[in-house]
């Protein structure tokens, strides 16, 4: 297939067939329509109209398997989640990860639990660091 130019982000129903292909590590369409919601009734085109798309954009591979399009993400969850993150961080934070952190702990009814998982985080990092 003929690649365009790469997006560097998802739209909201390519990060829906992401997050199954993830999940999945590679599939076909039809492997990928069948983790959706019943309540989603897509079309099979219209699924491999958006795989077609995300292959294009670079967020996927593909190879034939006779009549049948078997699909693999090029890059994992972890990497975008870390992309979407930074763009985040500079685009409405200003590049500063404590105002995002900040916000996140204002605005989210966090548990003691919670806390403290994200103190032994920072610590952890705070001695990684060190060393």
């Amino acid at each position: 297939m003929r690649k365009r130019k790469s997006n560097e982000f998802l739209t909201e129903v390519e990060l829906e067939f992401m997050t199954e292909l993830w999940k999945l590590g590679e599939g076909s369409v039809r492997d990928i329509l069948a983790t959706l919601p019943p309540e989603r009734k897509l079309a099979y085109t219209s699924c491999a109209t958006i795989m077609r798309i995300l292959d294009e954009k670079g967020f996927v591979d593909s190879r034939k398997e006779g009549k049948t399009f078997i699909y693999s993400p090029r890059l994992t969850r972890d990497t975008y989640q870390s992309r979407s993150l930074r763009n985040l961080s500079e685009k409405l934070f200003d590049g500063t990860p404590a105002s995002l952190v900040a916000r996140l702990v204002d605005e989210y009814e966090l548990s003691g639990d919670d806390l403290e998982e994200i103190r032994a985080l920072l610590d952890r990092r705070r001695t990684d660091d060190a060393t």
